[in-house]
């Protein structure tokens, strides 16, 4: 079957590599928050064109831990968007706070920030955008209204890594930012992995102690942390794979400018690029009022299609009380994920094309 994503074809190209240091991990005989993690968030920060980098459990855990270190808890409130995976609004909620969703930007489907000024409040926190399918928001106009209301700026780039805006690499631009290394991420690790980068070296230092049981010193406890460490095999895994990831994202680059001059005779609302924005296109999302024959016809040739996502967070059963939000809403209902990944060649992916254009005209 052809997939959306294929962590596995990934794997299998550079696998005697990723044998060799898992080997090295495995003989030294450390294997939580050692050398390999070092390396690894000095690699990344720098990456990121950020100051510091932690290694924490998964990409839940960052922004819960991203939160924590910022002071926020019960009683206060988060403004996020609802078009996301649902893990953003649980590592909000996962502090006490509450998250507050705000409605999207048309084009590019990330937070729009008219909306979030109408959901500030004077519980409201921090905003925390989401940089969704790939593509960064509009992160000028985020942190005005946040310097405007004295919030913080916390960046989800769960889906974005390498991704720029104006030129900057997101997860250096808000006061943090959180990241996830679930395997078929732009980075992806052989399991569950994440990480907060930051300028602001209070914030770091927070995050630091907050994944290590609230500890600045061995048994010297501090801050009522949590237990949420990136362990040395998936930081050494992430090293190697790091110095491919511009590689990677080009390909996806690559496949995105086919997919679009294939697709765009057929009424299809394609990805749009802000002129501000770079994207590392973790998914290509279309719109389509063809969904279902759409999806069909790609299943009928052993072809993988997704929704991402058929139920935004507001109106799953744990949020369903918040308010209605009509471009959410509206996109959620017709938005599609085509195959796109580095290992997909352009044949394949020109196929792809060829069985849309017939389920459309059929």
């Amino acid at each position: 079957m052809q997939l959306v994503s294929d962590p596995k074809a990934q794997n299998q190209s550079i696998r005697e590599e990723l044998l060799g240091v898992i080997s090295e991990v495995v003989d030294s005989g450390w294997y939580i928050l050692g050398g390999k993690v070092e390396q690894f968030e000095k690699e990344f920060a720098q990456y990121c064109q950020a100051k510091h980098c932690v290694g924490v459990g998964n990409g839940t855990d960052a922004i819960t831990l991203a939160l924590l270190a910022l002071g926020i808890g019960p009683g206060d409130e988060v403004i996020c968007p609802s078009l996301t995976a649902t893990f953003t609004a649980l590592g909000i909620s996962a502090t006490g706070a509450t998250p507050v969703f705000a409605d999207i930007d048309e084009a590019t489907y990330t937070i729009d920030p008219t909306d979030i000024e109408k959901k500030i409040s004077d519980k409201t926190k921090a905003i925390m955008p989401v940089h969704l399918y790939g593509h960064p928001a509009d992160m000028d106009a985020i942190l005005a209204i946040a310097k405007e209301h004295d919030l913080r700026v916390v960046e989800d780039c769960a889906q974005a890594h390498g991704a720029r805006y104006k030129g900057k690499r997101v997860g250096s631009i808000g006061d943090l930012a959180c990241f996830s290394f679930y395997p078929t991420k732009n980075l992806g690790a052989l399991g569950d992995g994440g990480a907060v980068t930051s300028n602001n070296d209070e914030y770091a230092e927070t995050v630091r102690m907050l994944r290590n049981g609230g500890q600045r010193n061995r048994y010297e406890h501090v801050v009522l942390g949590r237990n949420s460490r990136l362990d040395e095999l998936q930081a050494a895994i992430l090293s190697l794979k790091l110095k491919r990831l511009d590689g990677w994202n080009k390909k996806r680059q690559e496949i995105a400018a086919l997919y679009r001059k294939e697709l765009g005779e057929l009424g299809l609302t394609l990805p749009s690029e802000a002129e501000w924005a770079e994207s590392v296109f973790h998914l290509f999302v279309i719109r389509t009022q063809s969904r279902a024959e759409i999806m069909d016809g790609l299943k009928a040739s052993d072809i993988q299609s997704q929704i991402h996502y058929p139920v935004p967070a507001h109106l799953q059963p744990i949020y369903k009380n918040q308010d209605v939000l009509p471009l959410t809403e509206k996109v959620a209902e017709e938005v599609l994920s085509l195959p796109i990944y580095p290992e997909l060649d352009l044949g394949q992916a020109e196929v792809i094309t060829e069985l849309i254009i017939k389920s459309i005209k059929a």
